[in-house]
């Protein structure tokens, strides 16, 4: 059976109009060569909606979320960052005369860009940390390559040796992946862990330390002494005539 084809605005209003000027519905059939019914239904939506345009009236039902739903789904998502899909369903469904399922959320969260994701994994800053942060990379905003070359970069960080939890997810769109709702902080506690101390500059790495306990004042600069300065005296072997400044971060 061949589809229906489905008359242009035009033809419609030309139809309407052969009809409202006292035509037939057979003469308009000849005139037009239009199907009979084609014509009771233009005539009859016309009588229904005042307009001659279909708007869309042959795409099946209308979407069981409108505009208005898809931003309140938006602004839901966007305060409750980790809800489960069910959790976002039911606060969308409150205050509905009928409720939507999570299949239909779900395809609406697609559409509007979202996905649930695993949250950024990122070293957890407090607020004072960033602000520090910030202001050391705008004092040093104007160095050069070289000076950059004279900087020994050393840290020690402590590593798990069993993976923590990581079940916890997101909805976010592609490029909210360092929006601070859509991050997990990381801490390191829990199934054993090893903390170890490294330094590398321009011209390579340094020296991977293990630490058997935590770090003193004295402790420090004995590893500095013991581990840093060797390593500074090496790079002074390099075809640079520049002394390595050691900058502890």
């Amino acid at each position: 059976m061949a589809a229906r084809r489905e008359l242009t605005d035009f033809e419609r209003g030309m139809v309407v109009g052969a009809r409202r000027m006292g035509h037939s519905i057979s003469d308009i059939i000849r005139e037009f060569n239009i199907p009979r019914s084609t014509v009771s239904r233009v005539c009859r939506e016309y009588l229904i909606s005042g307009t001659t345009s279909h708007h869309g009236q042959c795409s099946g039902r209308p979407p069981a979320l409108n505009d208005r739903d898809q931003r309140r789904l938006r602004r839901v998502v966007s305060v409750h960052r980790q809800a489960t899909l069910r959790q976002i369903t039911a606060e969308i469904n409150v205050g509905r005369t009928w409720d939507v399922s999570d299949r239909t959320v779900r395809r609406n969260l697609s559409s509007l860009g979202y996905a649930s994701r695993r949250p950024t994994r990122v070293p957890l800053l407090t607020a004072r940390h960033r602000l520090q942060r910030l202001s050391w990379a705008r004092e040093h905003i104007g160095w050069s390559l070289n000076e950059w070359k004279t900087v020994a970069w050393s840290d020690e960080s402590r590593f798990q040796l069993v993976r923590a939890d990581g079940r916890v997810r997101v909805w976010r769109r592609p490029h909210e992946a360092m929006d601070p709702s859509c991050q997990q902080g990381t801490v390191q506690a829990g199934g054993g862990s090893i903390m170890v101390w490294a330094v590398f500059t321009w011209h390579g790495l340094g020296p991977l330390v293990q630490l058997n306990r935590s770090l003193t004042g004295n402790g420090y600069l004995q590893l500095l002494g013991d581990h840093l300065q060797p390593f500074m005296d090496f790079t002074k072997g390099t075809d640079t005539t520049e002394d390595v400044e050691a900058l502890l971060l």
